[in-house]
């Protein structure tokens, strides 16, 4: 069963970067696609990158983050990550690595693996 751990979050002010870590263990890393999903309070958890297990051209973004947001894996770390630039109050979220066997997915509810999740606020 693959264990997941964020890492990275914290305050940053608008216009900054972050860059978040996943790490992985547990199971053939390279065999997963992995997702980033964030969580507002109050709000549905929402996708926001995926990449598939061969990374390359098989990416993903929601609208929301398109040309800000990369993600990228690194399979000899078993890690991937989310580089998050030109920060919007409004990206202001808990942020949650998700893995799945097999292809990318959009939905929340085809992973079943997730981590505990890491906060990520944006000031204005």
């Amino acid at each position: 069963q693959v264990q997941l751990v964020e890492s990275g979050g914290g305050l940053v002010q608008a216009g900054g970067s972050l860059r978040l870590s996943c790490a992985a263990s547990g199971v053939s890393f390279s065999s997963y696609a992995m997702a980033w999903f964030r969580q507002a309070p109050g709000k549905e958890r929402e996708f926001v990158a995926a990449i598939s297990w061969s990374g390359g051209g098989n990416i993903y973004y929601a609208d929301s983050v398109k040309g800000r947001f990369t993600i990228f894996r690194d399979n000899a770390k078993n890690t991937v990550y989310l580089q998050m630039n030109s920060l919007k109050p409004e990206d202001t979220a808990v942020y949650y690595c998700a893995a799945r066997l097999g292809v990318y997915r959009s939905s929340s509810s085809d992973y079943r693996a997730w981590g505990q999740g890491t906060q990520v606020t944006v000031s204005s």
